[in-house]
């Protein structure tokens, strides 16, 4: 399978820039037809059954981009963290990279720096501070929106670049579908008798990685850490004896029961490991049944597990169609509903 067959016509307009009031964004319903078709993320608790178990990432954004001094030189440095390792060694991205061998010392704060220790062949950076970064992340960090968003962060990202449940820090990127959920919109889902649980997957710079591959297969996923609370492990237990439907608010969701369920026949006990699956067309779900997720980029692994879910053709006509309809694509865009297709393809 040639990762060209996942690529489509996206304008630049499409890409949205900033984020619909939360509940507001259209909502395209793949199994759908006619006006019924094209709804509002409002319409959610009209769209799903009671007893459906909603399952959200509760996983938190750090402001993860930050900026300071290199020395020697004082040339400014842009830093982006992404996984942390111990108290005070992270690997991060520098901007630009070129000028920070070894030994170059950033200096953020009167307080904190960072000491370049390695560069690895993937481009990352291990860093080593001063002192434990996250107590300085909220005065110094900044909002890490993503390459597409072509604006800097402001006072207003720092709300709504993060879920309504955001519980657990760790994550460089939002998980996007959840940032549609307001607290009216949640209450409304209770009241209609949607059951809701949750799992964290710390969302990384893998999220970002183009496929460079020319066949889908041979493409590496970087890992993921994810975690599934007892109580959850639980409720899709229940859920799934019952024949009660289980709805994934996005990819991260569908790949951390997809593996734990992957790599324990079927099941998804409570526990917490990473993951580097990669789900494309010909991937067999065990445990979701419907996906709320968001319009992605071209030829990426987040639109091929959206099209091993609901089938390639079908995804790929809704995308053509959600462009001419004036849809929003990417983090702050709009949304679409899909109920798993049997075979995918």
């Amino acid at each position: 399978m040639l990762v060209r067959d996942f690529d489509f016509a996206l304008p630049e307009e499409a890409i949205a820039q900033h984020a619909a009031p939360r509940g507001e964004s259209r909502l395209l319903v793949l199994d759908a037809e006619g006006d019924e078709r094209h709804r509002r993320v409002r319409d959610l608790p009209e769209l799903l059954r009671p007893g459906d178990l909603l399952v959200v990432n509760d996983t938190r954004v750090l402001p993860a981009r930050m900026f300071g001094k290199r020395q020697p030189g004082g040339g400014r440095v842009e830093l982006l963290l992404a996984e942390r390792h111990g108290e005070r060694e992270w690997d991060a991205l520098l901007k630009p990279g070129r000028r920070a061998p070894p030994g170059t010392i950033i200096e953020l704060s009167e307080e904190l720096a960072a000491e370049v220790v390695a560069r690895g062949e993937d481009g990352r950076f291990r860093l080593r501070f001063s002192a434990a970064v996250e107590p300085h992340l909220e005065r110094l960090g900044h909002v890490p929106l993503p390459p597409y968003i072509h604006r800097a962060d402001d006072a207003a990202d720092r709300e709504r670049y993060q879920t309504v449940y955001a519980r657990e820090p760790g994550a460089i990127a939002a998980p996007t579908a959840g940032l549609h959920f307001d607290e009216a919109l949640l209450a409304a889902l209770d009241a209609r008798g949607v059951e809701r649980a949750a799992v964290t997957l710390h969302v990384g710079l893998g999220t970002f990685k183009p496929v460079t591959a020319e066949l889908v297969h041979e493409h590496r996923m970087d890992a993921e850490r994810y975690s599934i609370p007892e109580t959850t492990a639980a409720a899709l237990r229940r859920a799934r004896a019952e024949r009660r439907r289980v709805v994934a608010v996005g990819t991260t969701v569908v790949r951390t029961l997809e593996s734990a369920a992957s790599a324990h026949d079927g099941d998804v006990p409570p526990g917490a490991a990473s993951t580097r699956l990669f789900i494309y067309p010909g991937f067999r779900f065990r445990v979701v049944d419907v996906l709320l997720t968001n319009f992605h980029l071209p030829q990426s692994t987040l639109l091929m597990l959206v099209c091993a879910f609901a089938g390639r053709e079908r995804v790929l006509a809704a995308y053509r169609e959600a462009v001419e309809h004036g849809y929003r694509f990417y983090s702050y865009g709009d949304a679409m509903l899909a109920t798993r297709h049997p075979g995918g393809g």
